[in-house]
């Protein structure tokens, strides 16, 4: 995808372009509505009518049923989700075209297409539950959705593997498998009982033995942001900030996992923060961002990363700006709104069903 944002949002400078997106509001009242992800940049979710993590955030512009036009200031799959979920008068936009992601990316399709015919002499459908991360494309919550599966969130990813563990003997679990894996071990799943699917190699790198003995086969994939956190990470920060507390994301390694205070979500670790009494000191292991915002939003704590330096930011979700958001809000009915087919759209709508059914 090319996307070249004109040179007279490139040069405008950022107050006006702020006064030039706070005017559109204005405008255009109740049928606009700014959705921004925790990850966005500070002066992004300045503008933000809601910010909060991708499904509640699609949710939100769903229920808005007066907002016409959805600004989602996100990645790709998060306003893929915005728009499946959307009503047929809304039009959801990225203000950036090109903020992807990685890990979604990861589960391109063919390969899991190629991956379910290997896997049908164990049972296919009949054996194994297919379950898939809210971080992934539209094209793969179908094929969960049309192949008996569902959605789950890093909130209620437990409960869509219990649903799953119950109805089916194995799960196929999509793209990130560090929450496969620390979902599954605080389950009671033992090491021996989870197998790695290596996308890149014949039958995902697996002999026949693995993967009949496997509860869950987890799909090589991970996030370029929390695979970065380490056990080492920990130790030193409790060496030298003694009394320091530690929260993380279950997309984080589960050495990182076993070692904090507490794990959880984005809006967990944004909660869970607030809920902290002042004079605490507490480093995030997620993504940068987020972590500077509840610096701002909470002085009187003592913020920190758990890398102890510069934690990794999150590349794409960086790539929208305020002249991104600008020109979108100026322009959006010049602009090519997100959209997957009918029939994606269909299959991944049950997928999703079936998540709110359980939780």
């Amino acid at each position: 995808m090319y996307f070249a944002l004109p040179q007279v949002y490139r040069e405008a400078q950022i107050e006006d372009l702020q006064t030039r997106i706070e005017a559109v509001k204005r405008k255009l009242g109740k049928q606009l509505l700014v959705l921004c992800h925790h990850y966005q940049r500070l002066e992004v979710v300045a503008h933000a009518d809601h910010v909060g993590d991708s499904y509640n955030l699609a949710k939100i512009g769903a229920a808005n049923t007066e907002a016409e036009v959805i600004a989602f200031c996100g990645v790709h799959f998060m306003a893929e989700a915005a728009y499946i979920l959307a009503k047929p008068h809304q039009h959801v936009y990225l203000p950036n075209p090109l903020a992807g992601c990685p890990m979604a990316d990861m589960a391109d399709i063919p390969d899991v297409f190629a991956a379910w015919r290997d896997l049908a002499e164990f049972g296919g459908a009949e054996r194994i539950m297919p379950v898939s991360y809210m971080n992934s494309a539209a094209a793969l919550k179908c094929f969960v959705g049309e192949n008996g599966g569902l959605i789950c969130t890093s909130s209620n990813a437990a409960g869509a593997l219990k649903w799953a563990f119950e109805k089916r003997q194995k799960v196929f679990f999509f793209p990130d498998q560090h929450l496969g894996y620390n979902t599954a071990r605080k389950m009671g799943v033992t090491d021996d009982q989870m197998v790695i699917w290596d996308y890149t190699k014949n039958r995902g790198g697996l002999s026949d033995e693995q993967i009949e003995r496997a509860r869950i086969i987890l799909w090589k994939g991970h996030c370029h942001v929390h695979i970065n956190f380490t056990a080492a990470m920990c130790h030193d920060m409790r060496a030298k900030h003694p009394g320091i507390k530690i929260v993380a994301h279950p997309e984080c390694p589960w050495e990182v996992v076993e070692l904090s205070d507490a794990v959880g979500s984005t809006k967990f670790i944004v909660e869970w923060v607030h809920a902290q009494a002042p004079g605490t000191t507490v480093a995030i292991g997620t993504e940068l961002n987020l972590i500077h915002r509840l610096a701002h939003e909470r002085p009187d704590l003592t913020i920190m990363e758990l890398s102890g330096a510069t934690c990794p930011v999150c590349a794409n979700m960086y790539r929208t700006t305020v002249n991104d958001l600008a020109y979108c809000l100026e322009r959006y009915a010049d602009l090519k709104p997100i959209t997957v087919s009918d029939r994606v759209k269909t299959g991944a709508l049950v997928a999703l069903n079936r998540m709110l059914e359980i939780t």
